[in-house]
């Protein structure tokens, strides 16, 4: 079914209640995490040379460029010098969908992290600033926006924060890519179902899928 047939789901009550969630909870965290994610951070400095925190620019609401903190968990010229540790399939894959299997820019602590989600906890910051929600959907590159998304579908995508979880890290992470077009449905599918209860809902299902290591 064609996006302008389909009815984007959100009104102002809802904008209103999810912004109050996102600050409340999200100070909250980071006042119950600061300690484990000094420890993280302080690992990640120590294990291999460079920042601890890695500043990735996403698309964020209206098409305006954020930077999304996380956990750095690659080497530091791992984005400079991509040819120094991808073969020329791997660069095609990672260009394409932004996201590798058994990525060999990838630190041991950063495989660590990344497997249990803790290369994200600073997106916490993000959520508390503004630039991010706790669903949404994924934070992507302006490449993948505008070479995976039609221009009706672009204006969907950037007319809400990015997200810390949301439906295609519950329902495709790891599996669903943008060649077939399945990650594409799968991340406007969230405009067309949200409401506070769903993202409660979406909520809810990240908790198992962290501690089952799901996806990448």
């Amino acid at each position: 079914m064609s996006e302008n047939k389909r009815k984007i789901k959100g009104n102002m009550w809802y904008f209103f209640w999810k912004r109050v969630f996102d600050i409340f909870f999200s100070f909250l965290a980071i006042l119950i995490l600061l300690l484990p994610m000094i420890i993280v951070g302080i690992i990640v400095k120590i294990t291999s040379k460079g920042p601890m925190i890695f500043k990735d620019r996403r698309v964020g609401k209206n098409k305006k460029i954020i930077n999304v903190y996380k956990f750095r968990s690659m080497y530091i010229d791992a984005e400079e010098n991509i040819d120094k540790y991808l073969t020329p399939e791997q660069k095609e894959v990672w260009l394409r969908e932004r996201k590798l299997d058994n990525d060999p820019r990838i630190t041991k602590f950063g495989k660590f992290i990344r497997k249990t989600s803790l290369d994200e906890l600073p997106q916490l910051f993000n959520i508390l600033f503004g630039q991010m929600s706790f669903v949404g959907t994924r934070p992507i590159t302006i490449h993948e926006l505008e070479d995976n998304f039609t221009d009706e579908q672009q204006k969907i995508i950037v007319s809400g924060k990015p997200g810390l979880t949301g439906y295609w890290q519950i329902y495709g992470r790891g599996s669903a890519e943008y060649f077939d077009g399945e990650r594409q449905n799968l991340e406007l599918e969230y405009y067309y179902k949200r409401s506070l209860m769903f993202d409660l809902k979406l909520i809810i299902l990240t908790i198992p899928a962290v501690f089952k290591a799901k996806g990448v």
